[in-house]
């Protein structure tokens, strides 16, 4: 397990051989072996970024392929990442920093602080704008909007008429539009897909914790996760927009079907790459009107890395503590009502993580029963991942984390999530259970 006494670690991570850190160098390159004859050579990633930490140190970091195809751009340790829903843990984090500040409680309704939510119903029938509803069977708290039990959506999942509502307004859209008080106001004119608590759905719910953040702690959103975050760890990369002076570092993004635009399922899946986001064009590169605490980070791995290291470390890096460890600990416990799993109340046709043998936390998704996943991990473990096939997994019982980055959507698309946990964790020699 981690060691109860580690503090203050430095920002910076040293490397270290992976033998020394329990680790097999010989297994930890067959991750990259894998990467190369599965998804390089065949045409279906650009370019992968992976790094590998444990009990302290960097057992494996690599690159391989390129960030921009078209240019011939190579993929490089300090390239830039659209991270997409990679900013819910971050947002998460950054909103349980006020509950432990006692300005905001788990169990308060959300229309306390969002009162045109106050009368909010569930969807029984019809079409916008002309649904039949029926009066939720308790009001939404604020928890729900921490684990996705609020009833709220995401249009992309094109399952029901709200999610139909949702597209019309594009409100949870990867190009992101409006504003997070036009979000707000357009979401109190549709009903929810089911009362708070009753099940799981991947939702705009953290889009959500950003307004609240912003309004809670008087500070605009971007501004909050800056000086409390960022900063404080050293993630000098890590914005809403990337600027001028480092567009040359910004990858482009790839589908994995035609069309070129954003799509979150690939049934057909080429097997091919085709151009989603230019880097020269893109969006990203001006500070967005909508502040998108779902899902508008970009980000490097090394920023992200400062980040899951303050987490692995209890809530505290560099000096700087983000929450308490009991907080984590909150966090990282699954809160799906009745200890559920995902396969037994979610709803949701899209998530970011495997649903036998997980459930949710706050803000991650927490493996249970390892068994259940098929999948080699602990109990304990917590993670999750961006629509463009960016992901990361803390293992505390393993003082683990592993950050992989690519750029492209669906994240669906490969099993590429799954393959890499096998890889890592074959490599471990000297396990800590």
């Amino acid at each position: 397990m981690l060691d109860h006494a580690k503090s203050a670690l430095s920002l910076t991570p040293s490397t270290a051989a992976p033998e020394s850190l329990g680790m097999s160098g010989a297994r930890l390159g067959r991750i990259e072996d894998h990467l190369k004859r599965r998804y390089l050579e065949s045409g279906r990633f650009p370019g992968t970024r992976t790094l590998i930490y444990r009990r302290g140190a960097i057992a494996h970091s690599a690159v391989q392929g390129y960030a921009d195809v078209e240019r011939k751009a190579p993929m490089k340790d300090d390239t830039i990442f659209r991270i997409y829903s990679m900013t819910k843990p971050i947002t998460t984090v950054a909103f349980m920093m006020l509950v432990e500040e006692g300005r905001v409680a788990l169990d308060e309704p959300v229309h306390k602080y969002i009162p045109q939510w106050k009368d909010l119903r569930v969807f029984v029938a019809g079409v916008a704008p002309a649904f039949l509803t029926r009066p939720v069977a308790r009001p939404m708290q604020i928890i729900d909007l921490l684990r996705h039990t609020s009833g709220l959506t995401y249009g992309f999942q094109a399952r029901s008429n709200i999610d139909a509502a949702y597209r019309e307004k594009k409100i949870g859209e990867v190009e992101k539009f409006g504003t997070m008080q036009s979000m707000i106001d357009d979401l109190a004119q549709i009903p929810l897909e089911f009362s708070p608590g009753d099940a799981w759905n991947y939702s705009v719910s953290t889009d959500v914790l950003g307004y609240l953040i912003e309004t809670i702690s008087g500070k605009p959103f971007e501004q909050f996760l800056k000086e409390r975050i960022f900063d404080p760890l050293g993630m000098v990369d890590t914005d809403f927009y990337v600027p001028a002076a480092k567009a040359h570092r910004f990858a482009a993004c790839y589908n994995a079907t035609p069309g070129g635009m954003a799509s979150f399922n690939a049934p057909n899946a080429q097997g091919a790459l085709f151009l989603q986001d230019d880097p020269t064009t893109s969006s990203f590169l001006e500070k967005p009107s909508f502040i998108s605490g779902g899902g508008g980070l970009c980000s490097t791995a090394s920023d992200y890395l400062a980040f899951c290291r303050a987490l692995l470390n209890r809530g505290e890096l560099g000096g700087t503590r983000l929450i308490g460890p009991k907080t984590l600990a909150l966090m990282t416990t699954n809160h799906l009502p009745g200890n559920k799993d995902l396969t037994q109340l979610s709803r949701s046709l899209f998530s970011e993580a495997t649903y036998a043998g997980v459930g949710f936390g706050l803000g991650f998704s927490v493996t249970m029963d390892p068994a259940l996943t098929m999948i080699p991990g602990s109990p304990g473990e917590y993670a999750w991942g961006g629509a463009a096939t960016t992901s990361f997994w803390i293992d505390p019982a393993e003082d683990l984390i592993a950050i992989f980055m690519t750029q492209v959507l669906p994240s669906s698309a490969y099993p590429v999530r799954r393959e890499l946990r096998t890889l890592v964790y074959s490599a471990i020699t000297d396990s800590n259970l």
